[in-house]
């Protein structure tokens, strides 16, 4: 556990502030009569009619570390082998073998929950997802396209999206299957399919529903929720994990 929590500090660390820029315009942001964002305020929608995700968004605490934080243990269907790999993960003892304490990729869908910032930017073709967290970033295509069948493994999969009413769900595939998919090292292979469905309730409240379709790793699909809140006053910033990662030397594993 002290592990988890030296990692998520070290995100923490990286939280932005105005102080890289000045004269910067004031946001369209409901505010209360004293002045603060209304975020309960109606979530803002396009000129054709649909939510406008745009923002920078935070999720909240705790997933990252346990991407089942709201489930049972009996909640998450582990096949016989991811059983026995995760428990010999979750007690911190192999953190060392965890993708990002190499500064590789979190991945999806554990990059939403790291405690750094992301920036959604929304046009009618595409919805790209900048990640302060290792300065990643995502294309999630809503023209209609499909993902071939011989492509190129990736740590970020192959994005497609389609509306559902209000609701943005997302596909993703492609993986390489060497990430974890939370920092107690719940396993994924390359026949992880990641849905996520975006729908933002109001101004400053987004739920993210995530979906774990890995029939290598689990018996079966299984879901989560998690919550995400619009930041405002803020702007991301430069993360260049190897630049001067110091956490590796003091991690436990091989």
């Amino acid at each position: 556990m002290k592990t988890l929590v030296r990692l998520a500090t070290v995100f923490l660390m990286c939280t932005p502030v105005w102080a890289q820029w000045t004269k910067v315009p004031s946001p369209a942001i409901p505010r209360m009569p004293d002045g603060k964002p209304n975020l309960s305020a109606p979530a803002p929608r396009l000129p054709d009619g649909k939510p406008d995700l745009s923002g920078i968004w935070e999720t909240k605490p705790g997933y990252v570390a346990n991407l089942a934080l709201d489930l049972r243990p009996e909640d998450v269907p582990f096949q016989p082998w991811a059983k026995a790999l995760y428990d010999e993960r979750k007690d911190g003892s192999h953190s060392r073998e965890d993708p990002p304490a190499h500064c590789l990729p979190q991945s999806v869908p554990r990059i939403t929950a790291a405690p750094a910032p992301w920036k959604i930017i929304q046009t009618p073709g595409f919805v790209a997802i900048l990640y302060e967290a290792f300065t990643l970033f995502r294309q999630i295509f809503v023209d209609g396209r499909e993902l071939v069948q011989d492509y190129p493994p990736t740590w970020m999969g192959y994005s497609t999206g389609k509306w559902e009413g209000d609701t943005l769900v997302v596909d993703t595939k492609g993986f390489n299957g060497k990430a974890w998919l939370d920092q107690l090292g719940k396993p994924s292979t390359d026949a992880l399919h990641v849905i996520e469905r975006f729908r933002r309730k109001d101004f400053g409240h987004m739920d993210i529903q995530i979906t774990i379709d890995d029939p290598k790793a689990y018996t079966r699909p299984w879901t989560v929720t998690e919550e995400a809140r619009l930041a405002t006053g803020t702007e991301l910033m430069e993360f260049i994990c190897l630049e001067n990662n110091r956490d590796l030397e003091h991690l436990p594993g091989k």
